[in-house]
């Protein structure tokens, strides 16, 4: 959707509908905010009332008791009015985070469900800038802008009503002044409708970049891009600047014609109520001037608030509007399967199997191949062959476009996807540690799995000597992303992970690429423990790793082009033999 189009639908009532549906779920806590609101705007209107009364009446007849009971009456309207005000704010900002709290929870099982080429096309700053700020913004639709928008509205209508009862020639006057208030309003939304679109947009561009440049901060230092990317912040943060000082000059420019309209305003009640006395042309007593300027300030007040509460509820339904955006998006792996196991064989067969990221350019070309349960099975070739892909698949991270892959007989289809996926574990090169400590890290939070159970598991692949001379041991906190640990210490994590948790189908994806000697040893030892008695699909670019699998798929351009032992593909003198005996050469002179 263009800009336009998006300053557009900003206001669109049925988008207002869908967000103010999530708030009918707490029907007391909405029913409370509306009587506050409107008990908070009737004891707003009583104080002018009682002060007439006072100037008018007790004052002029100099009554003591009289001026005592308007005095006591006063007080306890201001009582009143402080606490239906009370009750209106705490309970507007309680409706607005338990809705926010609801739309958080639906948003991030959304984004849970997403496919993975979700993720590859989207930005993940824009994606938290939706989850964490534009939240806060739809929040501010109940608690700072609509609520408070009718609650001024009802506080003008009483104003107004008020005044035509006390003198109806000088509420005339004021009414005169309503529309140069009006206008200025009306042309302050207009303008800010517009500076708050391009000021989501430049905060979430900031996020972007901010998150991305920390994120691959090594890089940046690596190749010397510091000033570089500083430039670029400085670009992006300029435009952040001035899309928020086009708001703050919006607001200089009504505020101020606000103020002007009210001051002249209360100028020609003075005027003409006096001149009402003096001509006699209707009883205008000091009382009701004196009123009049408290019921102007509520007739007023209110209406400048409401262009800024206005800008509140903007705002709100522009993040509303890009959050359902994300909600609407079907890009989710359908999960109609009904097969659950509780135990696999591991029997993995893929008959004809076609596949592409973007439609109509495949990566995989009608793979075929079968592994019987507790085979090693391993896929060689160059980037970007399809190796990967192929696990992807498996783990029905994406949909195939044809063809059918089946486990122990069972188009993976046909299984729930939480099933599916909890019977196969995957290592792979790149390791993603959470900012927790080791043992979380492995069990991933899973009850079912003790430390017991994880310190045996480590015992037994030759990993409890390393987790334990660390600080703490296996209480230790790697930090986000596992940046106190080394890659190959990541890797030993990652692969103690896949382990405990005891899957019918291992897969390891590069995982000995970039790792030491040492650590590539330990992963050896480990990899022979933890493919006994499973099915198991080794990635690898070091050839040397995979000499005793079952069976060695080579690859090239999304197409199995060889298949058999190692020994046989090496008689063979074929693509795997060339690649074998090559590396082997590279090898021989680095060494």
């Amino acid at each position: 959707m263009s800009r336009e189009q998006e300053i557009g639908k900003a206001f669109d009532f049925k988008l207002f509908q869908r967000v103010f549906g999530f708030a009918k779920k707490y029907p007391g806590i909405l029913i409370t905010v509306v009587l506050s609101g409107i008990l908070s705007a009737a004891f707003a209107v009583f104080t002018p009332i009682i002060v007439q009364h006072i100037i008018n009446k007790a004052l002029d007849e100099k009554n003591h008791g009289q001026l005592l009971t308007a005095i006591l009456v006063m007080g306890a309207v201001l009582l009143g009015q402080v606490i239906f005000q009370l009750l209106f704010n705490y309970f507007a900002n309680l409706l607005g985070e338990s809705v926010i709290k609801d739309l958080r929870m639906k948003l991030f099982r959304k984004m849970m469900a997403f496919k993975m080429t979700y993720f590859d096309k989207s930005s993940i700053g824009v994606l938290v800038t939706r989850a964490v700020a534009d939240m806060q913004r739809i929040g501010e639709i109940f608690s700072q802008g609509f609520f408070v928008i009718v609650a001024d509205v009802l506080k003008m209508v009483a104003a107004a009503a008020v005044m035509l009862a006390m003198n109806w020639r000088l509420a005339m006057i004021v009414f005169a002044i309503l529309p140069v208030i009006l206008v200025a309003t009306r042309l302050f939304q207009r303008a800010m409708k517009v500076a708050f679109i391009d000021v989501r947009a430049q905060v979430a561009n900031l996020n972007s970049f901010v998150q991305e440049r920390i994120a691959g901060m090594k890089i940046v230092q690596l190749f010397t891009r510091e000033k570089i990317e500083r430039e670029k912040f400085r670009a992006i943060n300029q435009k952040h600047r001035d899309a928020w000082l086009k708001t703050v000059w919006y607001n200089s420019i009504f505020f101020p014609v606000a103020e002007i309209s009210n001051s002249i305003g209360i100028g020609l009640v003075v005027y003409f109520g006096v001149i009402q006395q003096i001509e006699s042309v209707q009883d205008t007593a000091v009382g009701t001037i004196v009123a009049f300027f408290f019921l102007m300030e509520l007739l007023f007040r209110p209406l400048r608030q409401i262009a800024d509460k206005f800008n509140t509820l903007q705002m709100g339904m522009v993040a509303a509007n890009r959050v359902f955006k994300i909600l609407d998006t079907d890009s989710h792996i359908v999960d109609t399967g009904t097969t659950e196991l509780p135990q696999i064989q591991g029997n993995i067969v893929f008959s004809n199997v076609r596949f592409g990221y973007v439609e109509g350019e495949e990566v995989l070309h009608g793979i075929s191949f079968d592994a019987k349960a507790g085979e090693t099975i391993a896929i060689v070739g160059a980037t970007g062959a399809g190796k990967s892909t192929i696990i992807n698949l498996l783990n029905r991270f994406y949909e195939i476009n044809s063809g059918q892959i089946r486990i122990d007989g069972v188009d993976i289809r046909d299984f729930k996807l939480d099933s599916l996926r909890s019977h196969i574990a995957i290592v792979l090169q790149d390791v993603f540690l959470f900012a927790d400590t080791i043992a979380n890290n492995i069990s991933l939070k899973d009850g079912n799995i003790s430390l017991v159970d994880i310190e045996n598991a480590a015992k037994q692949i030759g990993v409890h000597e390393f987790i334990s001379s660390l600080p703490r041991g296996y209480e230790y906190n790697v930090k986000e992303r596992g940046t106190m640990l080394s890659s190959g210490q990541r890797q030993l994590i990652a692969f103690l992970r896949a382990y405990v948790s005891n899957p019918g189908i291992l897969i390891l994806d590069e995982a000995t690429s970039s790792v030491d000697t040492y650590t590539e040893k330990l992963i050896q030892e480990a990899t022979n423990k933890i493919t006994e008695g499973r099915t198991s699909i080794i990635i690898a670019h070091r050839l040397a790793t995979i000499k005793k699998a079952d069976k060695i798929l080579v690859m090239d351009a999304g197409h199995v082009v060889e298949m058999g032992t190692h020994k046989q593909l090496l008689e063979n003198g074929g693509y795997y033999s060339d690649l074998y005996h090559a590396q082997f050469l590279q090898e021989e002179e680095m060494a």
